[in-house]
């Protein structure tokens, strides 16, 4: 119903607002790498529901637009778009233009020139996202737009990272790390999904000193030369005397320790296990808490390392070297049958491995040096106090609490923030190089805070110069990037001008609200919880609302990977914004929802039923004053009166889901009360509302207050078709119009023609009259339908018998006008309602 509300609509923050007077909410920056589908519809149109309510409540609502342009996405963006690939050791061009039609192969490129592309293919996505949220009808303040990789936001998120470091927080270590081959970065375990994989058990014998063999079952025997020891319960008898001695292992001969663990898991496989360093997170376990040798054989692309560890002897090793895991396996399994040391051939199976979430390869575990920050993962009394601001936060739908308890309670270590890419927000900090050239990592070189955005690949550490940089005696710059989530945990803080707009940030932080999806509570809602207890002590917002999948109408997940995405702009064009959002406000929080056209006839139906209805009821009164189509005191009827006790009812339920953020019951008893008003009170009433005396001005004005409440009720759901019906009588916009009240009557009529009538007197607005009346209505013409005549048709006499007899009585004539009754009886009994139609013959 329109694409823009236009100059009426514009709703910017008030700066002037005092933080009690103030509303912020902590918007979702969506991901900048292709397009915005439904389900960002769905869960932003949530969001903008409460904005608008808590606006019309009287609040300064902070509500600013964010994008997330930085990271990995961006970056797979760039390489299919463009054609190209980073390569660090490229120089920079200052006159390069990528190929109008890319290749199969990609050209490799400087990373300056990388990261120009990168900016110029987002802006591109954002004007592209802006027309999508504009068109939805989406009330946030424009002039709050950031982007995660301004200088804004970098210079935010690198004065949290120092701010962690000065503090402790944050820290540099040698370790194994989650690494995907593909993209050659580390991963952190809130970026980790378990997927099924084929593989195969291989049964391998290891050699004991008098000549038996152990035997062992693998997944993976081109590990075998990472072997650092055979491990396997301490209660298992098989294996309790070989405790303390050593094996051989196959192929190799390389002499490793038996030992005993806990984690080893006696009824699977053989009983004892190879501990290689490292295939797969137990292995890191157990290599740490034995105190282990390390003998690392993959590498950062995937491939066994070119040269053996130590102590494995390079004969046999070379066979594997320079290979993939995949080909190294086989290559393994030739020399394991060639040696005798295979039993049998390999046993299929198909297991959960760990991948990570946007890549397509299983990870790996790699020892590389990376930056983390303390979570809780690994100090447990952090760990209590990050459950304990879970337990501070007004969750909204509740349940979603225990999805961050269950995360916080199953960290495993603490926060990995370093990749290893390219356009990003840069690790700030450079390192000192001894005689020679070696960084001294335990001695960082950090910048001023007044300093920041800085990239120490091409900015200066204090006290050097640039003929220094990786020289002996000199500097090297740290050549990582953060972590995309680093940077978008501190939203709120880039979204209020932490540390250049102090005054805004006091006036909008901690903030009110943070929305999102459930799938990212371990990741951007536990992060950003993390990020503000460290530099505040204190939640980033009081309420979390969770909203939940968009699924496809088979009610599996809309992913772009299957195909089953639907995207916004054509369902705009074809059904309009308040059809929409009328779906989107069909499914409450915490709730997946499948996507439903037929929802979206539904809304457009309703959208154009406000329309006419208001036509219609503005129609009234042509001639008379204005003021006193909109006097409260005008009304005098009982059914009109009967009409406001039950719409008063509706505006306080209606007040209580939104303020219980149940947007979806809201709209419920909204539409429910709307339908039963046109179809029920406007057909009671029209035929008085036609005169001129006193009963057609109760009529005028009650049609008049009902209608500007019901589109202040609308208004959160349905902007477009509200503010097309508001215009036609109000000069503002109805956006911003006061939230009506059940007693707003002396405030509100002043400035807004009218609202419901505080407590009516005694005996007056009987909510049951309409009800009543209504009732005998749809009897009369259910009757007229089955004789298949006109609701139009003469009823000769209707007879109404049952204990709603006084109710009736009350709008005998508004019944009478309405059904067309040439002769009305009305008997009052205890029994149940009867209701008796003659038609004329």
């Amino acid at each position: 119903m329109g694409s823009s509300l236009g100059g009426r609509g514009h709703l910017p923050f008030d700066r002037t607002a005092e933080r009690a007077g103030v509303y912020a909410i902590d918007t979702p920056p969506p991901t900048v790498s292709g397009s915005l589908h439904i389900g960002h519809v769905f869960s932003f149109t949530h969001t903008d529901i409460i904005a608008r309510f808590q606006r019309m409540r009287g609040k300064a609502v902070f509500y600013p637009m964010g994008w997330d342009d930085n990271g990995l996405p961006t970056e797979r963006r760039v390489q299919n778009h463009f054609g190209v690939r980073c390569d660090p050791a490229m120089p920079y061009d200052p006159d390069f233009t990528p190929p109008e039609k890319p290749g199969k192969t990609q050209i490799p490129i400087s990373r300056r020139n990388f990261v120009e592309l990168c900016h110029r293919l987002t802006e591109i996505d954002e004007r592209a996202f802006e027309e999508v949220w504009r068109r939805v009808g989406l009330s946030v303040d424009w002039s709050l737009l950031y982007t995660t990789i301004s200088d804004e936001a970098r210079a935010v998120s690198q004065r949290g990272f120092l701010r962690n470091l000065a503090r402790g927080e944050a820290y540099v270590a040698e370790a194994p790390t989650l690494w995907d081959v593909t993209f050659r970065t580390a991963v952190a375990q809130a970026e980790l999904e378990d997927r099924e994989w084929p593989g195969a058990f291989h049964r391998v014998a290891f050699h004991r000193g008098d000549g038996e063999r152990v035997w062992i079952e693998t997944t993976r025997p081109e590990l075998i030369p990472a072997c650092v020891a055979l491990v396997a319960h301490p209660d298992d008898e098989r294996y309790r005397p070989l405790f303390g001695t050593t094996v051989r292992t196959p192929v190799f001969g390389v002499e490793v320790p038996v030992l005993a663990h806990r984690l080893a898991e006696p009824d699977k496989g053989s009983g004892i296990a190879m501990i290689c360093t490292f295939g797969d997170v137990t292995d890191v376990t157990w290599w740490r808490e034995l105190d282990l040798p390390t003998r690392p054989v993959i590498g950062w692309d995937g491939r066994l390392l070119p040269e053996p560890p130590q102590g494995v002897p390079a004969g046999p090793y070379s066979e594997l070297a320079g290979r993939t895991t995949h080909a190294a396996r086989e290559r393994m399994v030739g020399m394991l049958r060639d040696s005798g040391d295979l039993d049998g051939e390999p046993r299929p199976v198909t297991r959960p491995v760990k991948f990570y979430e946007r890549g397509e390869k299983p990870l790996e575990i790699v020892t590389t040096r990376q930056w983390y920050i303390r979570n809780g993962g690994r100090d447990e009394a952090l760990r209590r106090e990050m459950l304990e601001r879970g337990r501070e936060l007004a969750w909204h739908p509740p349940h979603m609490r225990v999805r961050y308890e269950n995360w916080v309670e199953g960290l495993s270590g603490d926060w990995l923030i370093s990749r290893q890419r390219f356009f990003g927000v840069p690790i700030p900090v450079w390192y000192p190089l001894d005689e020679n050239a070696q960084p001294m990592y335990d001695r960082p070189i950090t910048p001023a805070e007044d300093t920041l955005p800085i990239d120490p690949s091409s900015d200066v550490p204090p006290g050097y110069t640039e003929d220094q940089r990786g020289k002996a005696g000199g500097f090297a710059g740290d050549p990582d990037v953060m972590d995309t989530w680093a940077t978008s945990s501190l939203s709120p803080h880039i979204a209020a001008r932490w540390g250049t707009d102090d005054d805004l940030f006091r006036r909008v932080f901690p903030m009110d609200l943070r929305p999102q999806s459930h799938e990212i509570i371990r990741t951007w809602l536990f992060a950003t919880v993390v990020r503000s207890h460290l530099e505040h002590g204190l939640l980033p917002w009081s309420g979390a609302a969770i909203s939940g999948w968009v699924l496809d109408p088979d009610r599996k997940k809309m992913s772009k990977s299957k195909g089953n995405v639907v995207t916004p702009m054509d369902l705009l064009e074809k059904h309009g914004s308040d059809s929409i959002r009328y779906w989107a406000a069909g499914g409450r929080l915490g709730v997946d929802t499948a996507f439903d056209a037929g929802q979206l006839k539904i809304g457009r139906r309703l959208a154009i039923k406000i329309l006419n209805a208001s036509k219609f009821i503005l129609s009234f009164g042509a001639g008379e004053d204005p003021r006193a189509l909109d006097d409260p005191a005008a009304i005098t009827e009982p059914l009109d009166l009967s009409m406001l006790a039950r719409l008063r009812a509706v505006v306080a339920e209606a007040t209580g889901a939104l303020e219980a953020y149940d947007h979806t019951r809201a709209l419920e008893v909204t539409e429910r009360f709307f339908w039963e008003f046109c179809d029920d009170y406007l057909e009671l009433v029209k035929s008085r509302a036609y005169g001129s005396d006193a009963g057609a001005r109760s009529a005028h004005a009650a049609l008049r207050i009902a209608l500007g409440v019901q589109l202040r009720l609308f208004a959160p759901f349905l902007p477009f078709v509200t503010e097309e019906a508001w215009s036609w009588w109000h000069d503002a916009s109805v956006h911003r119009a006061p939230w009506p009240s059940p007693s707003d009557a002396q405030a509100g009529a002043a400035a807004y023609e009218g609202d419901l009538l505080a407590d009516p007197a005694p005996g007056a607005g009987d909510p049951e009259v309409l009800a009543a009346v209504a009732e005998v209505l749809g009897r009369v013409r259910k009757a007229k339908s089955e004789a298949k005549l006109s609701m139009r048709a003469e009823v000769s006499r209707l007879t109404v018998t049952g204990p709603q007899a006084d109710a009736v009585r009350a709008a005998q004539d508004d019944l009478c006008a309405a059904g067309n009754v040439e002769e009305f009886v009305l008997e009052r009994s205890d029994g149940p309602l009867t209701v008796d139609v003659r038609l004329q013959e």
